[in-house]
C-alpha cells in the first residue's frame, strides 16, 4: 500500500540537488573481534532489525502528471539488503586519515533514488585492530522518534544480541502510475478535511490542559523569534557549495567538559559551543580573515529536551527525550578571553524558552540505550526548516549511551556523526557523547575548506584555554 511522505518529508527530498545531498550520516569504530566481524555477519544483523525500521525496505515514487501531489512510500520488490550493505577495506597502513578520507568521498556521493534510500558500509584494514562502519540514510526516511535511523537499531548493550523472531516480509504489489494518481487525487480531496480534523484536535487539547497551552504557544513564540533573527553576518563559512567533501574528527573526555559546567554553572552545551566559537576564532585568524571584538558566526545548534519538562531525569530520561528545540547563537568569535565567550554564550542559552526541559551535563552521564542517529537527524530537519541565510553553520550535539554499547557482538569504541551541508553552508558539525567521551564529526566542502583538518587541534587548544582559566 502506497503512504503520501508528510509534507517535511517530501520537502526534504525535493530539497536535495547534487551538490547538498540530505542523509544523515554516521561513522562508528569497532574494537575488531578475536575471529574478526565478517560482512555475512554485519548482513544477518541488519536484516533481523529491518522490521523495526520498515521504511528502511521502502522506496519513493513521484506521482505522475501531477505535480503539487506528494511522493509516496512503497515497498521494494526487488528489495536486496546486499545492495545496501556494502563492503570496503583500506590500503595500507590503514590509517584514520584514509578513513576520513573515504567517508568525503562516500558522503559526497548522491542516494539511489530508484532504491531505498540508504547504504552501509563495513570498511576492513583500518590499523589498531578495528573495522568501522560508515552509514548514511535519507534525511526523508528519518522523521524523528517514529521513524528511527538504522544506527538506532543495530546498537546492543551486551555483546549477545537479543533474540528477534523470525521475519517473514513479502513486499506489498508495486502500484501503477494510474493507482498513484487516483490516490493524489483522494489525498487532494481529503486533506481539507484531515487539517480541520487537526485544528480541532489542537484546540481541544488547549482547552483541557492549559498548562500544555502555555508551554506550546512558549515553544511557537520561540520558533517565531528565530524566524526573524535576520541575515548571518557575513562569512568565509557562507559559499557556495561543491560536490566534494573533506571529513575530520576530534574528541575529548567528558569528564572535562563536566568540570567546566561545574566550575562555571552553565550546561556542557554551552561549554561545547564555546568551545567551537575558540576554534572558528583561530581559524579565522589563521586564515588572515578580519576579526574585531565584536565580529559572531551565528550557529544554528538544535537542542535536545524532554518531553516532560518537569522531569528530572530520575526515571530514565533517555527514554522521555522526543524533541528538539531550535536555537539560533551567536558565537562570539571576536571575544579573545575564553571565559567570557563561555559567559556570553551561557547567557544566551539561558534567555532561551525551552532551557528549564534542556538535556543538562548531568542527565548526559546517566543517559543509557539512546542512539544518537536519530536526534542528530531531528536536529537536522529542524535546522533545514529555516533559511540557511540566517545562519552561518549547523551544530548538532546530543547525548548518547554513557556504558559501553556493541554492534554485531563488536564493542563500539567511537562514534562521529557526518552532518551533511546546507544550502551555501561549507561547514557542520555533529557533537556525540558516548561511553565518557565527546566526538566532534566535521564535514566541510573541499573547495571553501581545504584547511579543515586543522579544526581538530584548533578544538583541542581552545578546550585546553578554558581548562587552564579554570584551574
Amino acid at each position: 500500500m502506497a503512504t503520501s511522505l508528510s509534507a517535511s518529508d517530501a520537502a526534504f527530498y525535493r530539497l536535495e540537488n547534487t551538490s547538498t545531498p540530505m542523509y544523515v550520516g554516521s561513522l562508528s569504530i569497532l574494537r575488531k573481534p578475536r575471529g574478526g566481524l565478517s560482512y555475512d555477519t554485519l548482513l544477518e544483523t541488519v536484516e533481523k532489525r529491518l522490521p523495526l525500521i520498515p521504511r528502511y525496505r521502502q522506496k519513493v515514487r513521484q506521482v505522475s502528471l501531477i505535480v503539487s501531489a506528494r511522493p509516496v512510500w512503497v515497498d521494494d520488490p526487488d528489495f536486496d539488503i546486499t545492495y545496501h550493505v556494502r563492503r570496503s577495506a583500506l590500503p595500507a597502513p590503514g590509517s584514520d586519515e584514509q578513513l576520513h578520507d573515504l567517508v568525503a568521498r562516500l558522503g559526497s556521493r548522491p542516494l539511489d533514488r530508484s532504491r531505498p534510500l540508504w547504504e552501509m558500509y563495513l570498511v576492513e584494514g583500518l590499523s589498531g585492530n578495528r573495522v568501522a562502519i560508515y552509514t548514511k540514510s535519507h534525511q526523508a526516511l528519518v522523521n524523528g522518534m517514529s521513524a528511527l535511523e538504522i544506527g538506532h537499531v543495530i546498537a546492543d548493550r551486551t555483546a549477545k544480541a537479543p533474540e528477534f523472531g523470525e521475519d517473514i516480509w513479502v513486499p506489498g504489489r508495486e502500484p501503477t502510475n494510474a493507482q498513484l494518481m487516483l490516490g493524489a487525487v483522494g489525498d487532494w480531496i481529503a486533506r481539507p478535511g484531515q487539517q480541520l480534523g487537526v485544528l480541532r484536535s489542537a484546540l481541544t487539547g488547549m482547552v483541557t490542559n492549559s498548562g500544555e497551552a502555555v508551554q506550546t504557544i512558549r515553544h511557537y513564540l520561540e520558533v517565531l523569534r528565530t524566524f526573524t533573527r535576520g541575515t548571518a553576518p557575513s562569512s568565509p563559512l557562507n559559499t557556495k557549495v561543491s560536490r566534494n567533501r573533506r571529513f575530520a574528527v576530534a574528541s575529548g573526555p567528558l569528564q572535562d567538559y563536566r568540570a567546566l559546567r561545574t566550575r562555571y554553572d552553565c550546561d556542557v552545551n554551552d561549554v561545547v559551543l564555546a568551545v567551537i566559537a575558540g576554534a572558528l576564532r583561530n581559524w579565522l585568524l589563521s586564515r588572515g580573515e578580519p576579526v574585531s571584538p565584536y565580529t559572531t558566526v551565528r550557529a544554528m545548534a538544535p537542542m535536545s529536551v524532554y518531553t516532560d519538562p518537569d522531569s528530572d531525569g530520575s526515571s530514565g530520561p533517555g527514554q522521555s527525550i522526543s524533541e528538539v528545540a531550535p536555537f539560533l547563537v551567536d558565537l562570539p568569535v571576536g571575544e579573545g578571553n575564553a571565559v567570557i565567550r563561555l559567559s556570553q554564550i551561557s547567557h544566551a542559552t539561558e534567555t532561551h524558552s525551552v532551557v528549564t526541559s534542556l538535556v543538562d551535563a548531568r542527565t548526559i552521564v546517566t543517559l543509557s540505550g539512546f542512539a544518537p542517529p536519530t536526534l542528530h537527524a531531528q536536529g537536522i530537519r529542524v535546522a533545514s526548516g529555516f533559511p540557511a541565510r540566517q545562519f552561518n553553520l549547523l551544530i548538532t550535539n546530543v547525548p548518547g549511551a554513557q556504558s559501553q554499547m556493541y554492534v554485531a557482538g563488536t564493542k563500539l569504541l567511537e562514534t562521529y556523526a557526518v552532518p551533511p551541508l546546507l544550502h551555501n553552508q561549507v561547514l557542520a558539525i555533529g557533537v556525540t557523547s558516548y561511553n565518557g567521551m565527546l566526538y566532534y564529526g566535521i564535514n566541510a566542502d573541499r573547495d571553501a575548506m581545504p584547511d579543515v583538518d586543522v579544526l581538530p587541534t584548533l578544538i583541542a587548544e581552545s578546550l585546553e584555554e578554558l581548562l587552564e582559566a579554570a584551574r
